[in-house]
């Protein structure tokens, strides 16, 4: 089933808030029988109910609203809390391992910072068996171990001692685990416990709210259907009158009449005219004749213009081009003497210089024979 949602719901309200206040203003303005002049109590009553509605719904709306901000704080007051405990028993149990198994004297290097190192030193010698006796002190020779035995058995003694501890501690360990899995377990039941009442919390807030909307929903319907019958009703009485007065009118009975307007006879109503009489169509006719004739007698005077203009033009241009190639013979003509000339004065000057190399290269032989000779 499809869920309607508060958004859903005040659109559909005030597009039939519109539609209603639409329809009492036409009966309103349209029926000149019930039209009065002062308060209008059915459109105060409409307003009172439309007003009544909407209250409601929004109450709904903000009681659903209300009841999902009360689950959702619900939830994160848990889920805080159980973050704050996760986070308490982590800090407790780093403690707890930092205090049992990384103390400072357990440390490999505190024998280098320890501030009691110097009360904790054993003197130089304190009897024949010192362990700390070394070769570089002269302190001990090869076969003095007296207390080898008594040594081997307390070595042995301190092994079990330390196996036996060992062996306790991981018991201690295990029961510590045990303990805190059960702890988390109980805890993990309690929380889901919780969230399974906080979910058939919300269930049954939904539900009431699905069946409130569908509730409303159906009164909305019955109310939108029956609106339609009486609209469909109204509807089919203003058709039957409507049709009523149009084939009774001068509209469909199509009356000359009714086309003469009252600024003179030769005036017309232009939203009630029906069309022209057969006279006044035969004198458009023959106007449009007379028109068509003068239209060809233009045209075919036109065409005689240009016809007339496009031989002079074709005549000038023929006269144009004949002084063309005239002026061009002449320039021709004054060109080719020119050259005629240049051609002579540059044969003349050519002629003067070969006289003068001629006269030039006499003179030089003249002058090395003169040389030659003294």
């Amino acid at each position: 089933m499809e869920v309607t949602q508060p958004k859903d719901l005040q659109e559909d309200f005030v597009l039939a808030k519109r539609r209603h206040a639409e329809l009492v203003r036409q009966k309103r303005i349209f029926n000149a029988r019930n039209r009065i002049i002062g308060g209008d109590t059915t459109a105060w009553d409409a307003q009172v109910c439309d007003q009544n509605i909407k209250a409601a719904t929004e109450k709904a709306r903000e009681e659903a609203f209300a009841a999902e901000m009360r689950q959702n704080d619900k939830i994160a007051c848990i889920t805080e809390n159980r973050e704050r405990r996760d986070r308490k028993n982590l800090c407790k149990a780093i403690n707890d391992f930092q205090q049992s198994f990384q103390r400072p004297e357990m440390r490999r290097e505190f024998d280098l910072s320890d501030p009691l190192a110097l009360k904790k030193d054993r003197p130089a010698r304190q009897s024949d068996h010192d362990a700390w006796n070394t070769i570089s002190g002269m302190q001990k020779f090869m076969g003095e171990d007296l207390n080898f035995h008594l040594r081997k058995k307390f070595q042995e003694e301190q092994n079990r001692e330390w196996s036996l501890q060992q062996q306790k501690e991981r018991m201690i360990g295990r029961e510590n685990q045990k303990c805190a899995e059960d702890l988390y377990l109980k805890t993990r039941l309690q929380f889901d416990e919780t969230a399974k009442h906080l979910q058939n919390l919300e269930t049954a807030t939904r539900k009431a709210v699905c069946a409130t909307v569908k509730e409303f929903n159906k009164k909305q319907a019955l109310e939108s259907a029956e609106k339609k019958i009486q609209e469909r009703k109204q509807e089919q009485e203003d058709n039957l009158a409507e049709i009523s007065n149009m084939l009774r009118g001068d509209l469909l009975s199509e009356n000359p009449q009714q086309a003469a307007s009252s600024f003179g006879p030769h005036r017309v109503v232009p939203d009630r005219w029906k069309g022209m009489s057969q006279e006044q169509l035969e004198e458009i006719r023959l106007v449009q004749k007379q028109q068509v004739q003068e239209k060809l007698e233009e045209e075919r005077q036109r065409d005689m213009d240009w016809d007339r203009q496009r031989i002079q033009k074709a005549h000038a241009t023929l006269l144009f081009e004949r002084q063309q190639q005239r002026l061009q013979r002449g320039l021709r003509r004054a060109l080719d003497c020119s050259n005629l000339s240049l051609a002579r004065e540059q044969l003349l000057q050519k002629k003067h210089m070969k006289e003068l190399c001629t006269n030039h290269a006499t003179e030089d032989y003249f002058t090395q024979f003169n040389t030659g000779s003294r």
